[in-house]
């Protein structure tokens, strides 16, 4: 599933290529989203949001604007194009189509026409998103602070903190040398100051950059002689996706375990209870 940069840098693509042109085409050639793409057809694109891993498309008036809710899930793809469009297959969700260039949907888990209050629902239960200005990172703290269930578990939970997927988890976590198991009431205000602060950096380059590099100048493949990170999710990390492959700081193994259904990576070398 996409982390939340990737989806601040589709808002921020879907508004580049097609922000208030009225000349703009919005199909449904698989016919799921047909009534409400014809509702939209020839209605310039207005504005974009995301918050999380959810992305919203704001069409027509900019004060009052009808929002298309998309959600990519495990298996939602979107694909972006040069005029002239292609002929669409039957899998696209959703097609937008300038005399310029095209972008298709295909397999979201969601894409629906919304109204403003219900944006607003989906807000309001997610966590702070640390790539928005309007973030409260002191909400997910009281949340965190509270619990007993681990570090590990709480920031992949969209309800405490929005965006972060099994990546920046991992990757976050051993950063500050934090043991995932740690319990959430156990972490210092210190600490989740620390991380906090970190992913808002990590994130933005994430988005700039459109991939997730998370390691420091110092152990890049130049800085210490290494081999580059040859895998098909790009970017140079710590942990991720490296279980049994030693440690760039310590040499030690890195570890993988199943946690809330998602394969957990840390060193045990680094990230001491």
């Amino acid at each position: 599933m996409p982390e939340g940069h990737t989806i601040h840098r589709l808002a921020e693509d879907y508004a580049k290529a097609f922000r208030a042109d009225s000349s703009l085409r919005v199909t449904s050639p698989q016919g799921k989203f047909s009534d409400a793409a014809a509702l939209l057809d020839r209605t310039p694109l207005r504005t974009t949001d995301a918050h999380g891993k959810h992305l919203f498309l704001g069409f027509g008036d900019p004060g009052h604007p009808e929002w298309v809710h998309i959600h990519l899930g495990l298996f939602g793809k979107v694909t972006f194009g040069p005029a002239p469009a292609p002929p669409p297959t039957d899998t696209v969700r959703l097609r937008l189509a300038s005399d310029t260039a095209y972008v298709d949907l295909r397999g979201p888990t969601t894409c629906a026409l919304i109204t403003e209050p219900e944006k607003r629902a989906i807000h309001d239960r997610l966590g702070p998103d640390p790539l928005r200005p309007d973030a409260e990172p002191e909400r997910a703290y009281r949340r965190i602070s509270r619990s007993r269930t681990t570090i590990a578990a709480l920031l992949m939970d969209q309800k405490v903190i929005a965006g972060v997927g099994n990546v920046y988890r991992a990757e976050v976590l051993f950063r500050h040398g934090i043991d995932p198991y740690r319990a959430g009431r156990d972490l210092t205000r210190a600490e989740w100051d620390a991380i906090w602060d970190d992913l808002v950096v990590l994130m933005r380059e994430g988005v700039r950059n459109n991939r997730i590099d998370t390691v420091r100048p110092e152990h890049t493949p130049e800085a210490m002689g290494r081999p580059p990170r040859v895998d098909d999710h790009g970017g140079e990390v710590y942990v991720y996706r490296r279980a049994n492959l030693p440690c760039h700081i310590c040499g030690s193994g890195i570890r993988t375990v199943d946690l809330a259904a998602r394969n957990l990576f840390w060193c045990p070398g680094c990230q001491r209870a």
